[in-house]
């Protein structure tokens, strides 16, 4: 919460949270005749199902004293949704804008006694929510003043035409630095001490009793080659500290955790045995027994191969070439703030990280239903540790979004590493830091009663690119996928793609790339979705969308979605970019049933219209089926029902 205190002296205490539907009307209340020269008149139910980001600020009361609405793209028509990067380089060379840290602000409304303090509280807390985010741009006809409040914000940096009619408009940004900057990191300094102390001590007060009243003291004094204390510091004072340590036991996480995604954490090496001849030649025998067995369904299936070693995917940052991990897609786990005491001494030793990877990306959910063998053979790494560990960190709460600033220097400060681990237990409260983590899955022989988690060098790099996929694209593809059982369903929808946009039942069909440092690092297949209407007759759509505000074409259908684990952190982006790019404002996924009761049923094997699951799916929400009505079609003759909506999809392709 924040206190406010207007010009004549009256205080508010105010909090922000997301918008809500029901905000609609007092909004509406805000909106002054300068708000509609300034935005133009819009239609706020349809901008607010439409927005990436609007936030409202409340009173302790729950009134509502400011509204703000964010988009990724421009208003007032100055440039296309899927084209405004480079009207914007044009305009300002030197602002490096990309759609992975910009924003446009739509609409703006507030309380005219309290203007200035909710604007500037909306923009901090925006800020705080996205820490990629760098500039917010306001755009407003070119003859218009920004008013009392929003100058105090936003600075002009030049003009654009409009693409519809003769106009100028003038373009305004707002920078991260004023509102909500990165944070400066150094080395530790015993004097930081006494900064630190009540930051760990809020947390918890069992490493003060543990190892005594300066043993933060002593751990920055014995820093070394191998030990280092890091902080990070806002105004001259120390904010958040965080200790590392290049001494990893690779052997004991060998042993604990399946590091097969990121070639076990160490650097490749001639001797390295990565798979058993016999469980392979096992493998393709299964293999060709389920494609020989899947008559009717698409030829999906091939043989699993080893994750390909990280000399063969690595993406250059400084002098650390193409480096990356299998393919495999992951998904961050449980999480925490401040490592237990027994932890500390454990992470000297053994590295602490742990990611969890699962075939979510790479596999259909045939290979979550199959039952698997277990498979004894375990890889033997000869190669030298690549990886650092994180042994104690701590931030303090009003900057604990900005917790992955630490990474570069750290990083910056093991030159030969490529990988940073931690390990926390099992029950950690999940904290910002580890969002950007791996957690990596443990054998069931491990003993250790902790989870890991990996970050890769090269997830520090922010040059992203999503774009439309290009028939130059497909062996970057093919490397990216190799590893996927559905590899071929991926590849030919891919291909159906590059060749005429469409799919051979002619459904639209679009494609994107993922591309990082001239490298694939992600792909994803979306199709027009065209049972709109059996979806929503038989799902709780409406729950989440006001359906009538989204348009037919709008609505996509996805299909595959593969993505390099190192920087699964995008994936949010990367889906956000999908439907800015193709004009979508809603993505489905539909999870199979089982068919019969008593049976396992493996509807990628054998319905031809599954396809692989995907690895966004955490960021997607279930829908709830409604309850049907079990019509006597026979009785009810032409008064019944439209196929499109009382049968299913697939029945009726069939």
């Amino acid at each position: 919460m924040s206190v406010l205190t207007s010009p004549r002296g009256k205080v508010e205490v105010v909090h922000c949270r997301r918008t809500e539907s029901q905000d609609v009307y007092c909004i509406k209340s805000l909106i002054r005749k300068f708000t509609c020269k300034l935005f133009g008149k819009l239609n706020i139910i349809y901008l607010l199902e439409k927005a990436n980001l609007a936030v409202t600020l409340c009173n302790d009361k729950e009134e509502i004293m400011a509204q703000a609405t964010f988009l990724d793209y421009p208003n007032w028509n100055v440039a296309k949704q899927d084209d405004w990067v480079s009207v914007f380089r044009e305009l300002d060379s030197d602002i490096p804008c990309t759609p992975l840290n910009t924003l446009f602000m739509h609409l703006f409304v507030a309380v005219d006694e309290y203007s200035v303090g909710c604007c500037k509280e909306i923009l901090r807390t925006v800020y705080k929510a996205v820490p990629e985010l760098h500039f917010i741009f306001l755009i407003v006809p070119s003859y218009m003043s920004l008013g009392s409040t929003l100058i105090t914000v936003f600075d002009q940096v030049g003009n654009i035409p409009c693409l519809t009619y003769e106009e100028d408009f003038a373009v305004h940004m707002c920078h991260r630095h004023s509102h909500y900057p990165q944070l400066h990191v150094r080395k530790a300094r015993v004097e930081d001490h006494d900064d630190l102390m009540p930051i760990f001590m809020r947390y918890d007060t069992i490493l003060k009793e543990t190892y005594g009243e300066y043993f933060l003291a002593e751990l920055i004094e014995a820093q070394d080659e191998e030990n280092h204390a890091v902080v990070c510091e806002v105004e001259g004072t120390a904010v958040g500290f965080m200790s590392v340590c290049s001494r990893v036991n690779m052997q004991l996480l060998h042993e604990c955790f399946d590091l097969g995604p990121f070639h076990g954490l160490c650097f490749p090496h001639p001797d390295d045995v990565l798979e058993s001849p016999q469980d392979l030649s096992v493998r393709r025998s299964q293999d060709a027994e389920l494609r020989s067995s899947s008559q009717g369904s698409q030829k999906i299936v091939e043989e699993l191969q080893e994750p390909v070693s990280p000399d063969t995917m690595e993406n250059i940052q400084g002098n650390i070439a193409r480096e990356a991990a299998s393919e495999e897609a992951l998904t961050a786990v449980h999480s925490g703030n401040v490592s237990e005491p027994e932890d500390i001494e454990k992470l000297s030793d053994i590295s602490t990280g742990y990611a969890q990877y699962h075939h979510v990306s790479s596999r259909s959910l045939a290979s979550l239903i199959l039952p698997e063998e277990p498979v004894h053979f375990r890889p033997i790494y000869r190669g030298a540790s690549a990886a650092f560990c994180i042994q104690l960190f701590c931030i303090d709460e009003k900057y604990e979004a900005r917790s992955l600033d630490f990474m570069n220097f750290v990083f910056s400060l093991f030159s030969d590493k490529n990988f940073c681990v931690i390990s926390l237990p099992h029950l950690t409260p999940e904290f910002f830091l580890i969002q950007n983590f791996v957690k990596m899955v443990p054998f069931n022989t491990c003993t250790l009663e902790q989870d890991l988690y990996v970050f890769h060098r090269a997830g520090l790099l922010k040059s992203i690119d999503i774009r439309f996929a290009t028939l130059l694209d497909t062996p970057g593809v093919e490397n990216l996928v190799s590893t996927l059982m559905l590899n071929k369903s991926i590849l030919e929808d891919l291909d159906h793609y590059n060749k005429a946009r469409k799919d051979p039942d002619g459904t639209p069909l679009q494609a994107f790339v993922a591309e990082v440092a001239e490298q694939i690092v992600g792909i994803a297949v979306i199709r027009n979705e065209m049972d709109i209407e059996y979806i929503r007759s038989h799902y709780n759509i409406e729950d989440f969308i006001y359906f009538s505000h989204h348009q037919r074409e709008e609505h996509g259908h996805m299909h595959h979605f593969a993505f390099n684990p190192i920087f699964r952190h995008y994936t949010k982006f990367f889906l956000k970019e999908i439907l800015r790019l193709g004009f979508k404002s809603c993505l489905y996924y539909r999870v199979y049933p089982k068919s019969r009761e008593g049976k396992i049923a493996v509807f990628q094997f054998q319905n031809p219209y599954a396809h692989s699951l995907t690895s966004a799916l955490h960021y997607l929400v279930p829908v709830r089926p409604r309850r049907q009505i079990v019509y006597p079609l026979e009785k009810l003759g032409i008064n019944a029902p439209s196929k499109a909506v009382s049968k299913d999809p697939e029945e009726r392709k069939v």
